[in-house]
């Protein structure tokens, strides 16, 4: 175990990883091969599984201050690059563009039905994953495709219908810097841009989940201002718990890359702390090792500067 000087969060030995992509699944119905990226630790064994949702325009490259954190600590990440990346540039007509956030979900269960393809194409990796342990993980719009997978229900916005679109191989969450509900808090650009974000039901959600928000995250979607992205927590049922990060505006002080240039607050200890607890939840509720999580909880039940972590 170590202890972070700044955040004063103990965390495991991280161990060496390896990274491997694009590992290239066939995906006819989206009209564009899933490119995959598995990041894993080079020892252990029963690895627990995080399936990892980039925030709208990313790719399967993004997010490695968390990815790389993740690994080290005994986790196999798997990320995509999903149909809103940049790397593909639909065009503004493509008649895809409204369904997004539904291909999004068919491309993490696209991946849940090839983690053995995916497991035996990383090499030293075959055999050592823990395919009943899997957590989905997101940020931004990445969150509520995790949501999603969880219970989160999205009213079709050609349909005007809410379906079920959870699946029951992923056990929690983690939803970082992510949408509230809709209705008239969202903003004309929201509404009119973002038709996926009008009606979102939370209610549905019970299987535990961890949301991250930052204070200062005043994004131009809602009226409601920063305690918007705190829906996720308070609106669903379940064992969950919600950081806040203090200062923290939608990158959460640079998760997105190392020195990503769409980060308004870098901030390096912000990171480590949403590193170190995000981590921690996982060790938590996959069962590896509940002791992090424990620490996490008194250390930031009250007056911590970066942050704050409440559970329910």
């Amino acid at each position: 175990m170590t202890t972070h000087p700044t955040t004063g969060l103990a965390g495991p030995a991280l161990t060496t990883t390896v990274s491997v992509k694009p590992l290239v699944l066939s995906a006819p119905q989206r009209g564009e091969d899933l490119h995959v990226r598995v990041t894993a630790p080079t020892t252990g064994t029963s690895l627990p599984v995080v399936l990892f949702a980039h925030g709208f325009g990313s790719d399967l490259d993004g997010y490695a201050p968390l990815v790389d954190h993740w690994a080290s600590g005994g986790f196999v990440v798997i990320q995509a690059t999903h149909l809103d990346s940049k790397r593909l540039a639909l065009a503004a007509d493509d008649p895809r563009r409204p369904q997004m956030w539904r291909y999004r979900v068919q491309d993490m269960r696209r991946i849940l039905d090839e983690l053995t393809t995916l497991e035996a194409a990383v090499p030293g990796l075959s055999g050592r994953m823990d395919h009943s342990r899997v957590v989905a993980a997101g940020h931004s719009f990445g969150g509520q495709t995790a949501g999603i997978l969880v219970g989160l229900r999205v009213t079709d916005p050609r349909t005007g219908t809410a379906e079920d679109l959870s699946d029951a191989r992923v056990m929690a969450s983690i939803q970082l810097a992510t949408a509230g509900k809709g209705g008239d808090e969202l903003t004309p650009f929201a509404h009119d841009n973002l038709p996926w974000l009008r009606d979102q039901d939370f209610s549905h959600i019970t299987a535990p989940g961890l949301v991250v928000a930052g204070d200062k995250d005043d994004l131009p979607l809602s009226t409601r201002g920063p305690a918007w992205t705190t829906d996720p927590y308070s609106l669903s049922h379940g064992d969950k718990s919600l950081l806040t990060v203090h200062g923290g505006e939608h990158f959460l002080g640079g998760i997105s890359g190392y020195q990503a240039a769409e980060t308004t607050d870098e901030n390096p200890d912000r990171v480590a702390l949403v590193q170190q607890v995000t981590l921690a939840y996982l060790r938590h509720i996959t069962g590896t090792d509940r002791t992090d999580w424990k620490n996490a909880q008194t250390v930031l039940a009250y007056g911590h500067p970066l942050g704050h972590l409440e559970s329910k």
